[in-house]
């Protein structure tokens, strides 16, 4: 008996000493993105402030390419021990589940959630010379013309263009889908009135907003944007059920030590609350919204049933 009391409190002791010796060496963040993009900043604002608490550099490392899936599976493959996370978008990780079904990760089975960042806001813009003054003039002049009015996207298949797709559900009108490569080959088309809407990534367009070169109608947040505070959510505009954003998350593989999360959720949470942190990325359109590993899990499983139901519904074929 006294035996087995003292394995047992050996484990225990053994088990928080290696709780108290994470982390010993750099941290790793996978970003299944370039450097520059919403994710990415996110990543270095977040970590930057991560390495002194956690007393460990966290290093970047840009993973992008096919439609996030080699960042994502590296990480995935990646062993489950605390030292490679991934930060990622939520929605783009849940259309990811519908359009790549070749993948070699599941999200739901290959990662566990660590903490809910922030989300990106998604504006309706259009040309200055739109005759649309709101986003009900514009779903008025579309259905009185099906087909004839144009919605940009950065590539078929991603967030910005299935946000369209749902908008289109939602108002019930017939939209021409323009794919581009990205913003900045949107940027010049909506600029000379060559594409009628964007369901677009805010920051790119501030200046643009700002000078009167485009205007913006609304948000398709939950809740109105703190940057451009004055601008309807897409319910309040009279057409509701249009709910996107860029929204960033952090996962560790499936595995990882539950103290191992929590510590990183505990860290990350107080990172979030840094006035210094809110401020540089409310700079980039990017508001921090925290949320717990429970949380984030649940707000996985839901983005992944609403990206099925309109991929499904706009019939887009899977890669």
């Amino acid at each position: 008996m006294h035996r087995l009391l003292w394995a047992a409190l050996l484990l225990i002791a053994s088990g928080i000493a290696q709780s108290q010796q994470y982390p010993s060496r750099p941290i790793r963040f996978i970003v299944p993105f370039p450097p520059g993009g919403g994710v990415d900043i996110v990543a270095r604002a977040v970590g930057e402030k991560l390495a002194p608490r956690l007393g460990q550099p966290v290093v970047i490392d840009n993973k992008p390419g096919a439609g996030t899936t080699i960042g994502t599976a590296a990480a995935a493959q990646s062993a489950p021990d605390g030292y490679t996370l991934l930060v990622s978008g939520i929605g783009s990780q849940a259309i990811v589940h519908h359009m790549h079904p070749k993948r070699s990760f599941d999200m739901q089975r290959d990662f566990v959630p660590v903490a809910r960042i922030a989300d990106g806001t998604i504006a309706f813009v259009v040309p200055q010379s739109s005759p649309a003054k709101s986003v009900q003039d514009f779903v008025a002049l579309a259905k009185a013309n099906p087909g004839k009015f144009t919605f940009a996207s950065s590539g078929v298949g991603g967030l910005i263009h299935l946000t369209g797709e749902m908008f289109k559900q939602a108002a019930a009108i017939d939209l021409t889908h323009v794919p581009y490569k990205g913003t900045t080959q949107i940027l010049p088309d909506i600029l000379d009135a060559r594409v009628d809407l964007a369901l677009d990534s805010l920051p790119a367009y501030l200046p643009h907003i700002q000078s009167g070169k485009v205007r913006v109608f609304a948000v398709a947040s939950r809740s109105r944007s703190s940057l451009l505070p004055e601008l309807p959510t897409m319910a309040e505009a009279g057409v509701p059920g249009v709910v996107s954003a860029t929204d960033y998350a952090l996962f560790a593989p499936a595995g990882t030590r539950r103290d191992i999360v929590m510590r990183l959720y505990r860290e990350t949470a107080a990172v979030l609350e840094m006035a210094e942190v809110r401020a540089k990325l409310a700079t980039q359109g990017i508001e921090v919204r925290g949320g717990t590993p429970e949380a984030l899990q649940a707000e996985l499983a839901d983005e992944m049933a609403k990206w099925g139901r309109v991929i499904k519904q706009a019939n887009i074929t899977p890669e």
